[in-house]
């Protein structure tokens, strides 16, 4: 299980804090200060402008899975079908006013994005909010995916060990989702200064499963904060898997700097 520490905590570095500016760039980033989402690793130098724009071409994509889920699970519900209990149904539909603050964050933009992702955790108009759902409805389907919407609006608040905590708490069988929660713990990990930890935790993300869009992100992470700890034999290695397996990702055509630094550090 992944854990921050909970004392000893220094502020970040310089050098971590560009870091963290270099690889905080999925649906799981955000700059420093603001509440959005940025871009995966257009460019290892890429803007924060040019991430959001990423983003906002992307983002329907990256949480589509969230509400697909949401949605298709409120609607077997209202229909009775796959009623595990009542408590499934109850639970799923005291989420839905939650779930809808959720996705109306992810398309916002500006002070509005931080309302609304307050607004998905504590609820709001006398409903229930994310930590509601995970506290009154716990082992529910409802509450694991309150936990997985929880972390990812406390990491796009800057709020990194909640989001440690909710996005630990989450599991599920669909690869993408599941990569994204490790990943998004290893960005909260990044801004905590604690880099060996982020660093099992993008390793962690890039091999739940196989697929194309998932793995060569979170590898290409790695190898980031793997140069940054010294250790360029395992940035090597995630680089030269991303050029050996993912060959048409777009993180392959953009190693071969990185590599060339992580060979010349050996």
């Amino acid at each position: 299980m992944a854990t921050y520490k909970k004392r000893g905590y220094k502020k970040p570095k310089e050098k971590v804090k560009e870091v963290a500016e270099e690889i905080l760039d999925d649906n799981t980033g955000y700059v420093e200060g603001e509440s959005t989402t940025e871009e995966v690793f257009d460019t290892l130098d890429a803007s924060a402008n040019k991430a959001e724009e990423w983003f906002a071409a992307n983002q329907k994509y990256i949480f589509g899975i969230v509400g697909v889920l949401a949605l298709g699970m409120l609607a077997y519900m209202a229909y009775g079908k796959f009623i595990q209990s009542p408590k499934e149904s109850e639970a799923a539909n005291d989420m839905f006013k939650a779930q809808t603050y959720f996705t109306q964050a992810v398309n916002a933009s500006g002070k509005a994005k931080d309302s609304l992702f307050n607004l998905a955790l504590n609820g709001g108009e006398g409903k229930f909010g994310l930590i509601d759902i995970t506290n009154e409805y716990s082992g529910t389907d409802a509450a694991n995916l309150a936990n997985y919407m929880a972390g990812m609006s406390y990491l796009n608040m800057n709020d990194y060990k909640n989001a440690v905590t909710y996005l630990d708490k989450f599991s599920s069988k669909d690869e993408v989702m599941m990569a994204n929660a490790r990943g998004g713990v290893a960005d909260a990990f990044v801004q905590l200064n604690q880099l060996e930890d982020a660093l099992g935790e993008y390793e962690k993300a890039a091999n739940v499963g196989n697929n194309d869009f998932t793995a060569p992100r979170f590898l290409y992470k790695a190898a980031v904060v793997a140069l940054d700890l010294g250790k360029n034999d395992v940035a090597a290695k995630h680089l030269t898997r991303i050029k050996d397996e993912f060959k048409t990702s777009a993180e392959a055509s953009k190693v071969d700097a990185l590599l060339g630094q992580a060979q010349a550090g050996k």
